[in-house]
Parts: C-alpha cells; sequence; structure tokens
C-alpha cells in the first residue's frame, strides 16, 4: 500500500508552471486546440447520427478520431526523442489545418457523408497522434521535474477543459448555423498551434556521438522499457482499463442526449459541458486528494463514481440528475487520467519520457477508441441500458487490479541518469552496428555471502532488461564455488553504448551493492564479447 508521502509530489501552486513564458504561451495554444479538435469531433458525431440514426456509427466517430493514437502514438514518440520536434510538429500542424479546411468546405456544400466524415475523423486523428508526443514534450520540458505533476495537471485540465467548452460552444453553433462552422474554427486553432510551435520551439534533439534510434529499435526500446519497469508497467495495465471501460459513457453519449433523454445537439453539448466542467474542478484539488488518500484508495474511489455516472446514464431520465452525476462522473475521469499520466512521466527517464508518453496515451486513447466501438456494438444489439450496465459492472471489478499493479510515483534517484566511463581497454572498439555483444560481469564472492550477493545481484536484472539487454542471467562457476558470473546481450555495440549511458542513480546504487560483497583485494572483472558470424 502506498503511503501519501510517497505518491504525490508537492509543489507550491498548480499555477506555477504559467510563470514560465514558453509553457504558458504552448499551454495557451494547446488548450485552444484541443477546444477546436472537440467542437470537430462534437460535430462529426452529432451530424452522422443526424445523418443515419445510427449509434454504432455515432460511436464510430469516436473510434475513427482516437485509433490513430492507437496504431501511431509509440512510433511519434519514438520520432519525439529522435528527431527535430519542431519541424516534425509543424508539418502535422499544416497537414491538420489542410485537411480541417477542405472537410469544412464539403460540409458547406453539403457533401459530408457517413464515409466522409469518418475518412477525415481518421486523418485528423492521425495528424494528432503524430504530434502529441512531441507537444507534449515541449510543453513538459518547459518546466522543471518538480513543477511536472503541476504541469501535466494543467495539461489535462486544459484538454478536459475543451470537453467542456468545445462540445458546447459546438453545440449553440451547429444548431445556428451547421457543422461547417464548427470545422471552420477548428481550422482557426490548428493555425494558433502553429504559430505558438514557432515562437516557442522545442529544443532541438542533442546530437552525440551515437546514431540515432531507427524507428523499429526505437519502438523495441521503449517497449523493454516499459515492461521492465515495474511503476510504470502497472500505470499502463490500469490505464487501459480504466480507459477502454470509461470510454462506454463517452461513446454512447450522444445516445443518451437522443434516445433516453430527448435532447438535440445544444443539449448533447450540455451533457459534454457537465462531463468537461467537473474534469477541469477537479485539477484544483487532485493534488491534495493524492496526498491525502494515496494513488490506490483514489482509484477506489474514482472507479465507483464513475461506474455510478454510466450507471445514472443508462437508468435515469431526471435532467437534472443526470448533469450533476456527470459533473461528478468528469472529475472523477480527470482525476485518474492525469494521475496516470502524471505516475508514467515522472517514472521515465528523460532519453524515453516522449515515449513513456505516448504509450500513455496508446494505453489511454487506443483502449478508449477500441471501447467505443465495442460498446457502440453492444448498445446496437443489447440496447443502451445493458450496454452501459455492463461496463459499470467492469468498471467496479477493475479495483482488484490495484494489487497486482499498484500505483505510485517515480522517485527522483530512478530517472537521474549518471554518466559512465566509456574506456573499457579494448584493443580496438567494435563498429557501432556489431553485434548482438555479450558482457560478463565476473565476482569473486565469500561462501558465506554468497546467498546476500544473489539477493543483491538479481536486483540489476531489472535496469539491465529495462535499459536495453534483450538477456540477462547470473551463473555459478562449478569449477570455483567462490566466483560467479553475471552476463547479458544487448542487440548491437551502440546498444550497449546507449545502456552505458541510460543509468541512473538508483541503477548505480543497486550495482554497488552487488559489488560490496566482491572479496577484499579482487577486482571485479568485465569483459565483452562480440558474436562472430556462423559458418
Amino acid at each position: 500500500m502506498n503511503t501519501p508521502a510517497a505518491t504525490a509530489t508537492s509543489a507550491p501552486s498548480i499555477w506555477s508552471p504559467l510563470k514560465t513564458e514558453a509553457f504558458r504561451g504552448l499551454w495557451t495554444a494547446g488548450s485552444l486546440f484541443f477546444v477546436g479538435n472537440a467542437m470537430l469531433n462534437m460535430a462529426a458525431s452529432w451530424l452522422m447520427i443526424e445523418i443515419t440514426g445510427s449509434s454504432f456509427l455515432s460511436a464510430l466517430v469516436q473510434t475513427a478520431s482516437f485509433l490513430p493514437m492507437f496504431l501511431l502514438s509509440l512510433p511519434a514518440g519514438v520520432l519525439a526523442d529522435t528527431t527535430h520536434r519542431r519541424r516534425l510538429m509543424l508539418r502535422v500542424q499544416g497537414i491538420y489545418a489542410a485537411a480541417a479546411l477542405l472537410l469544412t468546405a464539403l460540409a458547406f456544400a453539403g457533401w459530408a457523408g457517413p464515409t466522409t466524415l469518418l475518412f477525415f475523423t481518421f486523418l485528423l486523428g492521425v495528424c494528432t497522434a503524430l504530434q502529441s508526443p512531441s507537444w507534449n514534450s515541449a510543453v513538459s520540458d518547459a518546466v522543471g521535474r518538480r513543477q511536472l505533476p503541476q504541469a501535466i495537471t494543467l495539461i489535462s485540465m486544459s484538454f478536459n477543459g475543451a470537453r467542456a467548452v468545445g462540445p458546447a460552444l459546438a453545440g449553440l453553433i451547429f444548431a445556428w448555423t451547421g457543422g461547417g462552422a464548427v470545422f471552420a474554427i477548428a481550422v482557426l486553432t490548428a493555425i494558433g498551434m502553429s504559430y505558438a510551435t514557432r515562437r516557442w520551439p522545442p529544443a532541438p534533439p542533442t546530437v552525440g556521438k551515437l546514431p540515432a534510434e531507427r524507428l523499429w529499435g526505437g519502438m523495441l526500446s521503449a517497449l523493454r522499457y516499459a515492461r521492465h519497469s515495474p511503476a510504470i508497467f502497472a500505470q499502463l495495465v490500469r490505464t487501459a482499463a480504466y480507459a477502454g471501460l470509461g470510454s462506454a459513457l463517452w461513446a454512447l453519449l450522444p445516445v443518451i442526449a437522443q434516445q433516453r433523454l430527448e435532447l438535440g445537439a445544444a443539449g448533447f453539448g450540455l451533457l459534454m459541458a457537465c462531463l468537461g466542467s467537473g474534469a477541469v474542478a477537479a485539477g484544483f484539488f487532485v493534488g491534495r486528494m493524492r496526498s491525502r488518500y494515496g494513488l490506490d484508495t483514489l482509484a477506489t474511489g474514482c472507479c465507483v463514481i464513475f461506474a455510478t455516472a454510466m450507471l445514472v446514464g443508462a437508468l435515469v431520465t431526471w435532467h437534472l440528475l443526470v448533469y450533476v452525476t456527470f459533473v461528478i462522473g468528469g472529475a472523477a475521469w480527470m482525476t485518474m487520467m492525469s494521475t496516470f499520466n502524471a505516475a508514467t512521466q515522472t517514472s521515465a527517464s528523460p532519453w524515453v519520457r516522449a515515449r513513456a508518453a505516448s504509450m500513455h496515451t496508446l494505453c489511454s486513447l487506443g483502449s478508449f477508441a477500441l471501447g467505443s466501438a465495442l460498446w457502440g456494438a453492444v448498445s446496437s444489439l443489447l440496447g443502451l441500458t445493458a450496454a452501459l450496465c455492463l461496463a459499470a459492472a467492469g468498471m467496479l471489478a477493475s479495483v482488484a487490479l490495484a494489487r497486482p499493479y499498484p500505483l505510485r510515483m517515480g522517485a527522483d534517484d530512478e530517472v537521474t541518469q549518471v554518466a559512465q566511463s566509456d574506456d573499457f581497454s579494448l584493443a580496438s572498439e567494435p563498429e557501432f552496428e556489431a553485434g548482438p555483444v555479450a558482457v560478463e560481469v565476473v565476482y569473486c564472492i565469500r561462501e558465506a555471502d554468497a546467498s546476500r550477493f544473489l539477493d543483491a545481484v538479481r536486483l540489476l536484472a531489472v535496469p539491465r532488461r529495462r535499459d536495453g539487454a534483450t538477456f540477462w542471467r547470473i551463473y555459478r562457476d562449478l569449477g570455483d564455488p567462490t566466483r560467479y558470473v553475471e552476463r547479458f546481450i544487448v542487440t548491437s555495440w551502440a546498444d550497449y553504448l546507449r545502456q552505458r549511458s541510460r543509468a541512473t542513480v538508483a541503477s548505480t546504487e543497486l550495482e554497488a551493492a552487488a559489488r560490496a560483497f566482491q572479496v577484499e583485494g579482487e577486482a571485479v572483472v568485465t569483459r565483452h564479447y562480440l558474436a562472430e558470424r556462423s559458418s
């Protein structure tokens, strides 16, 4: 069980990151872009249900918008960590503005049918997926690590605030002029995002002696890091479960508005505004809630609250009760999603932080997209009430995940990198792409210390694998009971150098703890082996 002190990072004020000009400018432009994007998605969803009357196709608009996050967020995270972010962001923002402008023209001409809506929603979702890791990293890098949880909370507040303001505005504008004007506003917000990127560009990539990771290798590095980092892996599992189950309410909201509450476009926008306003309000007290209750207790409460919101949406037709419950449900949604995001990013080293944010996005919005399609199909087959009740039951059952996958914030020593010497006393250093490379670390340990040494050295398996090793094991020499060999394999010499550069204060302390059992006067010997081609 996490103690409150271990699960929160305090800061003077939730607003402290806004004192930094670059953060303030990028955050403002991003907030407006979120509003425009939320308006576009709301207009597309409502236009779809007006044209077809299909709850499945309406939910599929959400899938088309968020599925690219599932498909592209990790590759986009690799690009954000290894390429020039400013160039990537500007190109993608240009494509987004052009596509939104074409959709605007088609809507005004009356040519925006179901296929057109799904195609452009998907294309705009691709653009959002490609630029999100770079934008998130640029905004987060504008503040120090101590302010990172507050910065992430502000980003979540702006994203969820867009869910409140965007749909409400879109509902009014849609009812007045139709979908074309709503899509036009999204074009303007994309142009504003491009201006902010030029005005406060992200830092260029650091150029070292090592070549940049390739796309596939960078993706494998990120997946390996997440799999062998217990804190991050737990957070990603919990994120996927929460988002996939909670997506039922968001995806079926147009159906709740039209079929259960008998509301029009403006009423649908009001329902979205209730969820979004609750999410914004949560930002003001989420830090104190984490400190007071701890992450797992907070997660349990949020699951119960959001499950209740889904049951109310399924069973209640009294408008006021639905509105109030959705405000509280929106607060629970934002509290958990921002907590998952902050816990993931504070647990990731700088070299992989954009990819960690991408994996959070992959698990949250990817699960959200797939869940939207699933719950839309369930609603079509079994009805709205059954779909929401099943999702609520799943949300309550997900509380049990706290035991195998506990939540916590990352500690400073786990992400603070430590420079290590590259002097290996080799006759000649291999080419970067040469490999695989086997590394052996030879220890001499007294028999009386063997058990404690093995307990200590086995802890090295996590950082070795997390930072690049594809294989790790400890061996005992059958001919000499005091001799132990730690052996691990990396794909190439470049990957070995990267692994060394990724060492943290915490992993260095683990290595020192294992070496402390070395027999005095005997040196720990490290040997390197390069694989030869098989004949």
